[in-house]
């Protein structure tokens, strides 16, 4: 099976209708056939569960997490190699900190980036973009 990465701008799509919502929730459907291992930073729970807050009730956060551990994403811990990752990446694609830990994630499982934010990304190799 293999890896993708996604930024925390792919799983936001996941609760919204927006562009790309669709090939997003297709992300989503694949990683559960087991065609592919999503793989995540651990800033993506932060992120994506922060944009789930403003659209949805307790009751539905609580649903959505129980989903998340259901659904088995791998999740990358920041480490001690990860951090100087990030901040390379963050001087090569000239992005935030914030944005800089998805292509790093990337890089070390050898694994494509999935990504909405083009400004932050789409000089990133191999990137493909959402939406």
């Amino acid at each position: 099976m293999r890896a993708i990465v996604l930024d925390s701008s792919v799983g936001a799509k996941w609760f919204r209708d927006e562009a790309g919502s669709a090939e997003a929730r297709e992300l989503l459907r694949a990683h559960g056939r087991g065609e592919v291992a999503i793989v995540v930073p651990s800033l993506f729970v932060y992120e994506v569960f922060g944009v789930a807050a403003r659209e949805l009730t307790t009751a539905e956060l609580a649903g959505l997490w129980r989903r998340f551990i259901a659904w088995r994403i791998r999740v990358r811990e920041m480490d001690a190699a990860l951090v100087p990752a990030a901040l390379a990446v963050r001087d090569r694609l000239g992005c935030s900190l914030y944005d800089a830990f998805a292509p790093a994630v990337a890089e070390q499982a050898g694994a494509p980036l999935y990504s909405a934010d083009e400004r932050a990304h789409k000089a990133w190799p191999g990137v493909v973009i959402v939406g």
